[in-house]
């Protein structure tokens, strides 16, 4: 028997395999809230699918996005990153990415991870089907990456950031893993 999924999840096994494993699963890894971070923003503008068949690639490229170094890339990283067929080439995105990283950084430092900055702006808690594409707390959330220097964290990429790392759960009500 199959099991009934969210209707975005469609029959593209890599979807399939993203909504079933990590979608809307509560992540608390710093390394994975910094690779989904990353993910999202360079997402902006295209389909998700675009991003998730590009991954393994984006991992290479991005030194399995490892903070500390994409923090530390130069202008010919930056270069080697822009002519990258494997991944999104936008160049205001890689160095976003970049930027990001230093931010990361600098949260982590503040906090002590980003996982606690980033889960405490709902304590903890999981925020249940919404269906939005932004929210009161993703916009809340945006303002204050933006105030401390990130770029491409829009309310909208923010949401999503959040659906990806499980602060919010949108599974549908006949949705196996609601």
């Amino acid at each position: 028997m199959t099991e009934n999924r969210c209707t975005w999840a469609g029959n593209d096994e890599i979807y399939i395999r993203y909504h079933d494993e990590e979608w809307g699963v509560p992540t608390h890894d710093d390394r994975m809230l910094f690779e989904m971070l990353v993910l999202e923003s360079f997402q902006a503008g295209l389909s998700w699918i675009t991003i998730l068949k590009k991954r393994e690639n984006f991992k290479e490229a991005f030194d399995d996005f490892d903070v500390e170094k994409v923090a530390n890339y130069d202008d010919d990283k930056v270069e080697e990153l822009r002519l990258n067929e494997g991944i999104i080439r936008h160049k205001g995105k890689i160095t976003s990415a970049i930027n990001n990283a230093q931010v990361f950084i600098e949260i982590q430092k503040e906090f002590g991870s980003f996982d606690e900055y980033i889960w405490g702006f709902t304590n903890g808690e999981i925020i249940k089907a919404e269906f939005l594409t932004e929210s009161d707390l993703s916009k809340t959330i945006s303002k204050d990456l933006k105030k401390r220097g990130m770029k491409f964290v829009g309310p909208t990429i923010i949401y999503s950031y959040l659906e990806s790392i499980g602060v919010i759960d949108n599974h549908q009500e006949d949705c196996f893993k609601y």
